[in-house]
């Protein structure tokens, strides 16, 4: 899906994270009693406006870390991404850099993500195992391999995980991107391509470390809140703090340094803890009771969609679907009236 309007030429490759983007459109328009037919049709054109808006919210943000205009990121916690930048632009130190941090000699070898990871998730898996039980794991989950070697297995299987997607990473920005472009070119003139978030991972290996510890310390935090004000209770998944906390400290450090990345990505991390609790009521009503999504453009898409649908049901879905239409392209006329502007001044 992509818009070839001047201002949202983006395309959104990352097809696993849409595909989940498409699930929570249908779970939510399941709600209003749309028939297939017309489910498939506003679903699918909300679904190509949301992969196009959400990697240009955050581009700007996503250049300024890349250092080139000719990719953009798209990945399911765009919103989160907007957020941790704009932090870390208001209250960060961009002068501080996450890079700039100075191991001891004896301590150089974390400086290798990969051995970084591991050892993190050593920790947290270890912690973990030690408070779930031996018994649990041993009898349901290891198949009576030792629970403590087990969480070690664990970790290192995280840790080489991560090594794989960021050595396809290194093979998307040098091969698929020159590929992408000579096909863009006949259908969507200098549209750029929309990656998964560990694109950005490379530009600041620290804030990735930085921006998980982070992150899950505001979804413990959330946690805690949540048991304090009697609410569910959205337990911190290891996964979306990894991959949306580290890459909200990539944007926050880009806009504000060290400050930026640490308050970027614990923002971030309250976030996705509080917003699965707005998003319950919606798909319980469908059987899935106690289950949610988490990232933040699950979120805008679920709580966007279903407030209209209790408002006014597929008729006020309909009409917030074509409001953001119409605005894209309001934009979009208002920024090719300023280029032109612009060259006519040149």
């Amino acid at each position: 899906m992509n818009c070839k309007l001047g201002k949202f030429k983006y395309i959104y490759l990352t097809g696993h994270a849409f595909f989940y983007q498409a699930c929570i459109i249908a779970v939510v328009l399941t709600t209003t009693g749309m028939n297939n037919v017309l489910m498939i049709a506003v679903g699918g054109l909300f679904l190509g406006m949301c992969g196009s808006v959400f990697p240009a919210i955050i581009q700007p943000f996503t250049k300024q870390i890349t250092g080139t205009d000719d990719v953009a990121l798209a990945h399911t916690g765009n919103f989160g991404y907007m957020i941790a930048g704009y932090i870390g632009k208001w209250f960060g130190n961009k002068n501080k850099s996450t890079e700039d941090i100075n191991f001891p000699k004896g301590l150089a070898f974390l400086r290798d993500s990969t051995v970084s990871i591991a050892l993190t998730m050593m920790v947290v898996y270890l912690t973990v195992a030690l408070f779930t039980g031996s018994t649990y794991i041993e009898t349901k989950l290891s198949a009576g391999t030792n629970f403590i070697v087990f969480s070690l297995q664990q970790a290192g299987t995280f840790a080489a995980g991560v090594y794989i997607i960021l050595a396809g990473v290194r093979m998307i920005l040098a091969e698929i991107i020159p590929a992408f472009k000579g096909i863009s070119e006949r259908l969507v003139p200098n549209s750029k391509p929309g990656l998964d978030c560990p694109i950005v991972f490379p530009y600041a290996p620290n804030a990735v470390l930085i921006g998980f510890f982070s992150s899950f310390l505001g979804g413990i935090v959330s946690l805690i809140i949540m048991a304090l004000t009697g609410t569910t209770i959205v337990i911190p998944g290891v996964v979306p703090h990894f991959f949306c906390g580290a890459t909200s400290a990539v944007y926050g450090n880009a806009t504000g340094g060290i400050r930026g990345a640490v308050l970027g990505s614990f923002v971030q991390g309250v976030v996705i803890s509080f917003m699965p609790l707005f998003l319950m009521p919606l798909v319980s009503n469908l059987g899935f009771t106690g289950s949610t999504f988490s990232d933040t453009d699950y979120g805008i898409i679920g709580l966007l969609l279903g407030q209209s649908s209790r408002m006014g049901g597929q008729i006020a879905v309909i009409a917030v679907i074509a409001v953001v239409g119409i605005t894209m392209f309001l934009l979009t006329a208002v920024s090719a009236k300023n280029k032109g502007k612009d060259e006519e001044a040149a």
